[in-house]
């Protein structure tokens, strides 16, 4: 019997070994691992410029207090800064961090300009933003929530695409508008680039603050570094985590110049985060994304895959419903049961994980190869001709 509390349907398989996009279990059976952590594996496992790093940095030093300057902390964030919207970066340990983070950063900076009841935030119905008090009871899953009352308050919600009561919710005590630019646990739905814009200029007219969640979809998993680049938006803050380590346990809170006026010592902090070992692999992980031609090629390679899943959709159309997503962040819909499909999968050596709406998600490494996709191709043909 296991010591672990139980809070995951754990499958009865467990690894031993992992390369790029590969898996190895205990028994030797080798695995296609396109759940990678939940899109946490951005180069996939056991990159050699990740090992190289981590070796390094830990015969050098691992953790010292935030009350003394990191260098290797000031380094990323200066990256972060100079290839994206924010000004200001606050590290933290994972995405729910991140996000809790975000949330404090929306309702202090009113409160710092007087505005002391402007302090809701909007979200959507099928939203993930973490298992946090605050986080749980932002997307407000009622299976999530289940036993963890009181309710925290502070947050309204509106339906997925509902632009009118999105409105209609933002009122003089609202301070943020939060939505995943795509929504990965919710069902891989990916929010129109109309919408995001239409979101942004309802914010500027009712000085409400933009929070985009990019923990799922972001650091490159959509061919660009943030999934918001493609609308030409830019937020006011954006929580990330999982691909900035690639495995290792990273969270960032990122902000403009204007949001990060409201925070001053004291105001928030983090043991672990921003920790020297943590940040050296974090950028370690910049170097291969911000390579020349790296993101293209998670462009090119994302297409290919599209190509490919939406003719398996053409040929399965009583399997599979829809091909969802955006980059190598993918969906498919399944008619019937997407448990059963995913262990049919998995049977056959190709690992996937679901989410809402009956949808399996497909999360290779951004260091996929063609040949990868291919033969997770050929295992998804093989289970749907024989699905029922």
């Amino acid at each position: 019997m296991s010591s672990i509390l139980n809070t995951y349907a754990r499958k009865k398989i467990s690894f031993k070994k992992g390369k790029g996009c590969y898996l190895y279990a205990d028994d030797g059976k080798k695995y296609l691992d396109f759940v990678q952590g939940i899109a946490v594996n951005s180069l996939g496992h056991c990159h050699s410029h990740l090992i190289k790093t981590i070796n390094k940095q830990s015969k050098k030093l691992w953790h010292v207090s935030n009350a003394f300057t990191i260098l290797e902390q000031e380094k990323l964030a200066q990256r972060l800064c100079k290839h994206t919207f924010a000004d200001a970066v606050a590290f933290q340990n994972s995405g729910t961090e991140a996000t809790e983070l975000a949330i404090k950063l929306a309702r202090k900076y009113f409160y710092s300009q007087g505005k002391k009841n402007k302090n809701k935030v909007v979200t959507f119905q099928g939203a993930f933003h973490g298992r946090t008090l605050a986080a749980l009871f932002a997307a407000n899953n009622p299976k999530h929530i289940e036993g963890f009352g009181p309710k925290v308050n502070g947050f309204d919600q509106v339906p997925f695409a509902d632009h009118e009561a999105l409105k209609k919710a933002v009122t003089d005590d609202t301070a943020a508008i939060m939505i995943e630019p795509i929504f990965g646990e919710g069902g891989v739905k990916v929010v129109p680039d109309y919408c995001i814009k239409g979101i942004r200029e309802l914010c500027d007219e009712k000085d409400v603050l933009l929070i985009l969640d990019e923990v799922q979809c972001g650091v490159g998993r959509t061919g660009k570094f943030f999934a918001f680049e493609h609308t030409g938006v830019i937020p006011d803050i954006v929580p990330i985590a999982k691909g900035i380590g690639s495995g290792f346990p990273i969270g960032a809170c990122l902000m403009t110049k204007k949001v990060a006026s409201c925070m001053t010592p004291g105001s928030h902090g983090s043991t672990f985060g921003g920790n020297p070992l943590a940040m050296s692999v974090g950028n370690a992980v910049l170097d291969i994304i911000f390579k020349k031609g790296f993101l293209k090629n998670v462009q090119k390679i994302s297409k290919y895959f599209h190509k490919e899943l939406h003719k398996l959709q053409s040929e399965y159309p009583k399997v599979v419903k829809e091909v969802r997503g955006a980059g190598l962040l993918v969906g498919l819909k399944i008619f019937k049961d997407q448990t059963k499909f995913i262990k049919k999968l998995s049977d056959n050596k190709l690992l996937t994980v679901k989410a809402s709406e009956n949808v399996v998600r497909l999360l290779p490494p951004l260091t996929v190869k063609k040949q990868n996709i291919d033969e997770a191709v050929t295992i998804l043909k093989k289970v749907c001709k024989t699905y029922k």
